[in-house]
């Protein structure tokens, strides 16, 4: 199968009305909409694959590079070959390093991987070696700065029978608020998103222990400080995870070998799609740290995380999802979710394709 075209979608969902986010956290204004890009990736053989690139404010870069960097690149190759494909393409490009190109190149990988299982008729995970029919999940939610508001979120998830869930606050009171809602038995967990030095971070970390979290995410500024890290869960009392912005296998077994993890979060959106992060999973099991995907999207790049967790994941492995109340999904109600689990799509590829009135209604012109 050779690939015939590569078209690129970007997509801008507004939340519902009274919604209300934590400039704090996602920017000055705080979040209005959430911005994704998706690709599809047709063959000449008329089989088309949909992959998803990390969005938010790098979606109109991202898309250039796909468009203008990794599409003619692309166009006229061999949409089976998917392994050499990739890295022909990294290695011409690799002059433009991590970021929204490492991210073009995740979508285009997750609509290959799409495509391949479409062409035999069988589910990503099952050409991965199968897997798990339901993966649990934890809530991620919107980020508040206020306490009230944590706790209707909170409220709302346990309602939507989660047992795990992630807060995005920064502020002790807003995270006190959310255990005293959650209870003792739930799992909760705290990004903060890279938010500060190590030794703010350190001495943060003695504060948080009382709220008994699952993991401290991101505490420190850059992300590629994983000495710093390793300070951080050598002395906080608290598991740390990391990963969401580790760009390549090799820079996971760099955090891994400093200590600095006891989850790793590769992002199948980020880092180069499902070729890339399958590798994270055995190089985690040989240190003995779970892999938790970062999966903060709706669209292919969620599917791809559900599909490689189902296969390579282990009993502790959860799926990331984004509890955020938008005015349409990508895919309008599915994957299906129930009692905080999510339900492993079994169709051919990733399972399921978009939904064209969603991109219709939401393509940024």
């Amino acid at each position: 199968m050779i690939i015939a075209g590569i078209q690129t979608f970007p997509l801008r969902i507004p939340f519902k009305p009274g919604h209300a986010a934590a400039a704090s956290v996602w920017g000055p204004k705080g979040l209005a909409a959430v911005d994704s890009l998706l690709v599809k990736v047709t063959t000449d053989q008329g089989l088309e694959g949909w992959g998803e690139a990390f969005g938010f404010t790098a979606t109109p870069v991202t898309q250039r590079a796909i468009d203008e960097l990794i599409a003619p690149l692309c166009v006229g190759r061999d949409a089976t070959r998917i392994t050499p494909l990739m890295h022909d393409v990294r290695e011409k490009l690799h002059v433009f390093g991590p970021g929204p190109v490492a991210m073009a190149l995740s979508a285009v990988d997750i609509a290959l991987w799409d495509i391949a299982g479409k062409a035999v008729g069988a589910p990503v995970h099952q050409l991965l070696g199968g897997g798990a029919d339901d993966l649990a999940c934890y809530a991620s939610l919107d980020a508040y700065a206020d306490s009230s508001l944590v706790r209707a979120a909170v409220r709302r998830a346990l309602e939507g029978g989660f047992q795990a869930i992630k807060l995005h606050e920064r502020q002790l009171p807003e995270v006190r608020a959310a255990r005293d809602e959650a209870g003792p038995e739930v799992e909760l967990i705290l990004d903060v998103n890279c938010a500060w030095t190590v030794n703010q971070a350190r001495a943060i970390a003695a504060e948080l222990r009382e709220f008994r979290l699952k993991w401290l995410e991101e505490p420190v500024w850059p992300p590629e400080n994983y000495d710093g890290l390793a300070q951080v869960r050598a002395t906080g009392g608290i598991p740390i995870a990391a990963g969401e912005n580790v760009p390549a296998p090799m820079d996971f077994d760099r955090l891994m070998a400093a200590r600095a993890v006891d989850f790793a979060q590769p992002s199948p959106a980020k880092m180069g799609g499902v070729t890339e992060i399958v590798k994270v999973f055995p190089a985690a099991a040989l240190r003995n740290v779970t892999v938790m995907p970062h999966t903060f999207y709706d669209g292919p790049g969620l599917l791809a995380g559900i599909h490689v967790s189902a296969a390579l994941g282990t009993a502790e492995t959860m799926i990331e999802w984004r509890f955020f109340d938008l005015k349409a999904q990508i895919y309008q109600g599915a994957p299906t979710l129930k009692d905080g689990r999510v339900q492993v799509p079994q169709g051919p590829g990733l399972g399921i394709d978009p939904d064209p009135d969603v991109i219709q209604a939401y393509l940024i012109a």
